[in-house]
């Protein structure tokens, strides 16, 4: 049976916000993984990395399994330094986002994450050569690509994770979208990026709802929703679910897909009560069905 997972929470939260969330997740939440860390920008690092520790200890008494995330974008000293310490955690999974920090994690077990470009057999070949142990697969990835990742991960022994819910990534920049969007700098920004809890929506020039904006990231405005797919992922050989975090329930959102999951409840009921969490949520599911990312349907595939 597919575990469930938490990923990085992508968001600037407050530092009592997260540790909340996670006290939450660690006593309530049925999901086996959680991942811990910042892995868009560096300059929100001081608010909770030193929380960290007493986060992962009460995630694991909790019996949960840490890893902790790295950086999407690697490109300051600062940054570099940060990767090289957190490939260095001894008795710590790592999970990499960004291809400089294989530099580090290389010859070491190690997890690859969502935003890696890792879209066929021969990247995930050559990533477990690297001792890659457990890899995410972008979000954007159709059923097809899915199938033959699962099929390779199962060949080489690794763990295949596929994002099931939250808004998909699509992009990161050098650039910082929301502080621009408010008249200021990068350098300068004021962590501006905080007043978006869930990201900032971008819309198009007609005023329609187009993508979210989260500092350096671009993301989809639909929330990725595969209640309905579950079973094809499970059947297929993905071996990890992940839920990202936002501001709804997270904990009766683990509930719903877990229900889904042990077949509890049917995908009708599922998605009622998800809807319920997120009343102002467009949902989709077009990348896993070869379509239109933005889109959702309830056809068969």
């Amino acid at each position: 049976m597919a575990e469930l997972t938490i990923g990085p929470i992508l968001f600037h939260w407050t530092a009592d916000r997260k540790r909340d969330f996670y006290a939450r997740i660690a006593d309530e939440a049925p999901v086996s993984t959680v991942y811990l860390g910042e892995v868009i920008c560096s300059k929100r690092s001081p608010f909770f990395d030193e929380h960290i520790p007493e986060v992962a200890e009460r995630l694991e008494r909790a019996g949960k399994k840490v890893v902790i995330s790295s950086l999407c974008e690697v490109m300051l000293k600062r940054e570099r330094e940060a990767m090289r310490e957190h490939a260095a955690i001894p008795d710590r999974e790592i999970e990499v986002n960004d291809n400089s920090g294989l530099f580090h994690a290389t010859g070491r077990p190690h997890r690859i994450g969502g935003l890696f470009n890792c879209y066929n057999e021969a990247t995930l070949d050559a990533l477990v050569t690297r001792g890659a142990t457990h890899v995410c697969l972008p979000a954007e990835l159709p059923r097809a690509s899915v199938a033959l990742m699962a099929a390779r991960g199962r060949e080489r022994g690794v763990g295949i994770e596929h994002q099931v819910f939250g808004r998909a990534s699509l992009a990161v920049s050098a650039r910082c979208y929301h502080a621009r969007a408010h008249g200021r700098v990068k350098d300068n920004c004021q962590f501006v990026c905080e007043e978006d809890e869930d990201g900032m929506t971008l819309k198009t020039v007609e005023g329609a709802p187009f993508l979210a904006v989260n500092g350096i990231q671009t993301l989809s405005y639909a929330y990725l929703n595969l209640l309905g797919d579950l079973d094809d992922l499970v059947a297929l050989g993905v071996t990890h679910l992940r839920l990202s975090p936002h501001t709804q329930d997270m904990v009766a959102t683990a509930e719903i897909f877990r229900g889904r999951l042990d077949g509890r409840i049917g995908v009708e009921e599922a998605q009622a009560k998800l809807k319920e969490l997120r009343p102002d949520a467009t949902f989709a599911n077009g990348f896993w069905r070869g379509r239109a990312g933005h889109t959702f349907t309830t056809a068969r595939i």
